[in-house]
């Protein structure tokens, strides 16, 4: 006899469904990558090498190269970096730096790249390219580095300094970013803590101790490791606020902080635009600009361009940003989809205009999502009015 009815048994029939166990893609916003000259160790060139400890430099990279000594000062940082890769050039001329530096351009967990114990221009300009275009095609990151640290002291130093990698006469390459992607570091006279004569690449230094933070977390007044400047070599107070009102960062040795130290005296990127100002306000806007499309990639393709659908999608958004708003790393935000508001109404209270938006947004199969974020930086600048009386 035909069945029209399933039988009971098994009575009860569990099917799981596994796909909201599906991880989120994670970025760490602390992975930093140097780029630098060596002749020793078993590392072959243009290859991202990690390194966890002094000694993994050493086995890659040889003691007593330039960019083992850097990947040690990055190393001595509290706290350090995620993650740290060491890239040997095969040398210092400019096709094969250029040549490491391109075999980054697959490793996109990289937020930060300094080029070790690098001063010219010429090839920091490759830097500053590679930052820029590596940012512009998704994977965001900061190229951090130095004014020359012998560049000595004189009557016009900081207009020297500034002019040495932003020529104001277009006399060399410029290393002004645009975009806000380099990080500028002055540290005059900055030698190696360990043996107290060897120059130190404070760029580096910087960008590890930069890269050990937090994004939303100010540099100012935060410290950086590995090296010491001797008092005679360090800047006054009228080179501290000319250097940083050119957005470069000078490392300084407050005397109100106690047990010594060098911090950073300013926040900003070497940048001309001020919209971008701060390091912090940028990689807190890359931080953010990654958990929206490491959170939104599962709902393309299964989200639907329904009132429904798009329902979720918002929701979708405000989980990803929520937790950002408790942490206190953004002080409020608001999600916006514009489509949303019109598929709320119903289709015979619809506007000729808003109905032609959901029959393209339909046949694009596209939707415009306006996200706001408002972002409370922390203080750099105190203003105290003492008012003593009788």
């Amino acid at each position: 006899m035909p069945q029209t009815v399933a039988a009971a048994f098994p009575f009860i029939e569990v099917f799981i469904d596994t796909s909201a166990l599906q991880p989120t893609a994670q970025r760490s916003p602390g992975v930093i990558a140097v780029v630098g000259a060596s002749n020793a160790g078993d590392a072959a060139a243009d290859v991202p090498t990690p390194c966890d400890t002094v000694a993994d430099a050493a086995t890659h990279f040889g003691t007593g190269t330039p960019l083992f000594r850097s990947l040690s000062l990055a190393l001595l940082q509290d706290p350090k970096p995620t993650k740290i890769y060491g890239v040997k050039s095969g040398g210092s001329s400019v096709a094969e730096v250029q040549g490491a530096l391109d075999s980054l351009n697959a490793a996109d967990d990289v937020d930060f790249v300094s080029l070790a114990e690098t001063v010219d221009p010429a090839l920091l300009s490759h830097l500053k390219d590679h930052v820029e275009q590596n940012s512009a095609a998704g994977q965001k990151r900061l190229g951090v580095a130095m004014i020359d640290p012998g560049r000595g002291r004189s009557p016009t130093y900081v207009a020297d300094a500034v002019a040495s990698v932003h020529p104001s006469q277009g006399g060399g390459p410029d290393l002004l970013s645009s975009v806000s992607r380099m990080v500028m570091i002055a540290g005059r006279g900055a030698v190696l803590e360990s043996d107290g004569h060897t120059p130190a690449d404070v760029a580096t230094a910087s960008m590890a101790a930069i890269a050990g933070l937090a994004p939303s977390t100010s540099i100012v007044l935060k410290r950086v490791r590995g090296f010491t400047i001797p008092l005679p070599a360090q800047y006054g107070a009228t080179e501290i606020k000319a250097l940083s009102e050119a957005n470069v960062i000078p490392i300084i040795q407050p005397a109100l902080i106690v047990g010594g130290g060098f911090y950073f005296g300013e926040g900003r990127c070497f940048t001309s635009d001020a919209s971008q100002l701060y390091v912090d306000t940028v990689r807190t806007l890359d931080d953010v600009d990654f958990r929206l499309k490491a959170g939104l990639l599962g709902l393309v393709g299964d989200a639907r361009i329904t009132r429904a659908g798009l329902t979720v999608l918002r929701a979708t958004v405000q989980g990803i940003l929520g937790p950002l708003q408790r942490a206190n790393v953004i002080d409020d935000f608001d999600v916006s989809i514009p489509l949303l508001d019109i598929l709320a109404l119903p289709e015979s209270a619809r506007s000729a205009a808003e109905t032609a938006l959901v029959t393209t947004a339909r046949a694009n199969r596209a939707i415009d999502l306006l996200v706001s974020i408002t972002y409370g930086p922390a203080v750099h600048h105190l203003r105290v009015f003492l008012q003593p009386k009788f």
